[in-house]
């Protein structure tokens, strides 16, 4: 086989020991004799000092600079943007809180070439994470519950062999050249939540497969939604502020993303039911801001 080339792409902010412990692992894989592997951090403004704690220990990285307002979806844009000036084979997004396996690298790449040996050119290629502690299904691919609500997704399990699945989380997903020659890259409509869904749903309606590898790759803890809870009891002018925020508002059981981004993504893939489905989730506001509005303790 040809020499192959993998463009590593991940974003940070203020997430030093993370940052640090995912290359450490990232740089312990096993690769095939064909392949190498360059890395593309976007630094989103740390001040940390996660970038020259990264040159001191990895000056291979090639480190990207941001302004502290990119979020996932913007960080990862831009390191994809850096990345597919140089061209490569391969793609691989992975979050700096994901440590992968010794062997992940080469069951997502191996996994590829099973595809492309079937006919499948144009898939993208999801690795699952689990929890460290707990060995729980954490982030993968996932699939549409419903047909009647196209946004309500549902995780897929790994098992001994690949799945097909609708979308995927963004933790760790590897592209091939064929498919970014496609989509390709990230939205920038979208600055934190649903980049990763939009960029699956996306290469799936213009043709494109997303399958899920077999087993875990590595770890990942699921991340607290930092503040869910303590925002119901604020007024609604205060919910709506936080809601047109990047990270949104977190409520009990959901997070409220901005409503010109979720309008972007409903509209994109609602269908003619695009409005209804862009409106249900902040019924709540709409109730609240309508009827009456919490006061202040």
């Amino acid at each position: 086989m040809n020499r192959q080339r993998l463009a590593v792409l991940m974003t940070c902010h203020n997430r030093k020991s993370n940052t640090l412990t995912c290359l450490a692992a990232l740089y312990k894989q096993a690769l095939p004799a064909q392949v190498t592997a360059d890395v593309y951090l976007v630094d989103d403004g740390s001040t940390d000092g996660t970038a020259s704690a990264v040159y001191q220990t990895y000056p291979q990285v090639k480190v990207v600079q941001g302004d502290g307002k990119l979020f996932w979806n913007g960080g990862m844009r831009l390191a994809f943007a850096e990345a597919i000036k140089e061209d490569y084979d391969y793609y691989l997004w992975l979050n700096d809180d994901t440590q992968l396996y010794p062997k992940a690298l080469i069951t997502l790449l191996e996994t590829s070439y099973q595809l492309i040996e079937q006919g499948e050119t144009c898939s993208i290629v999801v690795g699952s994470t689990q929890d460290p502690e707990t060995g729980e299904l954490t982030y993968s691919g996932v699939i549409q519950g419903h047909w009647w609500h196209p946004f309500h997704f549902r995780k897929l399990k790994p098992q001994t062999t690949i799945q097909r699945c609708d979308t995927m989380n963004g933790n760790c997903v590897l592209i091939p050249r064929q498919v970014v020659q496609i989509v390709g890259n990230l939205d920038s409509a979208l600055s934190h939540y649903a980049g990763d869904y939009d960029y699956g749903l996306r290469a799936r309606n213009q043709g494109c497969r997303i399958w899920i590898a077999s087993g875990y790759v590595g770890t990942c803890s699921s991340n607290p939604s930092r503040g869910r809870c303590s925002n119901v009891d604020q007024p609604v002018d205060a919910q709506l502020k936080s809601m047109n925020q990047p990270k949104g508002l977190a409520l009990q059981d959901l997070t409220l993303i901005p409503f010109k981004e979720w309008k972007v993504f409903t509209r994109r893939h609602g269908g003619l039911f695009w409005l209804i489905y862009w409106l249900l989730p902040y019924r709540r506001l709409i109730r609240l801001w309508m009827f009456g509005k919490p006061t202040k303790k």
